[in-house]
């Protein structure tokens, strides 16, 4: 396995490949990294992943200085899973303006007002930073194939959208969820929690599966559930930024002729210093009868 830092190395590296799949991550990675690795693995001949905590995406009041940073770890995970090269760009080698005080990149990727909902509401030009940065990645990597999570649905929604809409030669493959055994979903920010605080994380999930069920059940008075369930939630210790019961096809509330449906929950919880730290998840579910 190779660890290339710089743009052109990794395009020398990567001329005589014609089958190529991408990974982009920010680090720390965890058992839920490693399976979107092998399943780029199953989809493409040559296997690049990136590590690459991008400030563009992360407001003054988030926590880029404290990201947890584990390059020896995640090599040894990379390399274990068959990944043939880890790109690991610097700040400036991905901005080149970039200054102490200014990343100084004039110019984004003005993502469509889907954006601006969910976690976008909260965490203003998040997603303008993701796309960003994504198509930043499939400009120097040019892949085949990429492999994105599912617990991040509305991102993996907003660059699938980028793809189509700027006519991208690239298969956008999307990633099942992976989870501790009480439905916790894998993240790397689940580091700054307890083991007590862990299970107790998941309670979002059983929140949501709750949703699933009573939606199985004929339940389509979907604003009283989103309702419920985020003072249920609220009563339990969490700080809850939404509940969303959505459409998976367009991440347009949920109507009742919807047979594809998603249901998508943000909330914080306490961690080891007493600060907040923020978790999502979302289930999805099609309705037959």
């Amino acid at each position: 396995m190779q660890i290339i830092q710089t743009v052109s190395d990794l395009r020398k590296a990567l001329k005589s490949q014609d089958s190529v799949g991408f990974v982009p991550t920010m680090g720390n990675l965890h058992a839920g990294h490693i399976a979107l690795v092998e399943k780029a693995k199953q989809n493409a001949n040559y296997v690049v992943a990136s590590i690459f905590v991008n400030p563009l995406q992360f407001s003054p009041t988030e926590d880029l200085s404290t990201y947890p940073r584990t390059p020896k770890a995640d090599y040894e995970k990379l390399k274990a899973a068959g990944c043939d090269i880890v790109f690991t760009p610097s700040v400036l080698e991905m901005y080149p303006d970039f200054d102490s005080k200014n990343l100084n990149q004039t110019m984004t990727i003005d993502p469509p007002p889907i954006a601006n909902v969910l976690c976008g509401a909260t965490r203003l030009k998040h997603f303008a930073g993701v796309a960003t940065v994504v198509i930043k990645l499939f400009n120097i990597v040019q892949p085949n194939i990429a492999v994105f999570g599912k617990k991040d649905f509305q991102q993996l929604f907003i660059i699938k959208e980028m793809v189509r809409q700027f006519n991208l030669p690239i298969d956008i493959i999307a990633g099942e969820t992976v989870r501790e055994a009480n439905g916790l979903a894998l993240s790397s920010r689940n580091g700054y929690l307890t083991d007590a605080q862990r299970a107790k994380a998941g309670q979002l999930n059983s929140a949501l599966q709750s949703i699933v069920s009573q939606i199985h059940n004929g339940n389509k008075a979907f604003i009283q559930l989103e309702q419920q369930t985020s003072a249920s939630l609220s009563t339990q210790g969490w700080e809850v930024d939404y509940i969303s019961i959505r459409s998976s096809k367009t991440l347009q509330p949920a109507t009742t002729v919807d047979r594809n449906i998603i249901v998508l929950g943000a909330a914080k919880i306490t961690n080891k210093t007493g600060g907040k730290t923020r978790l999502i998840d979302n289930i999805e579910l099609c309705i037959t009868d």
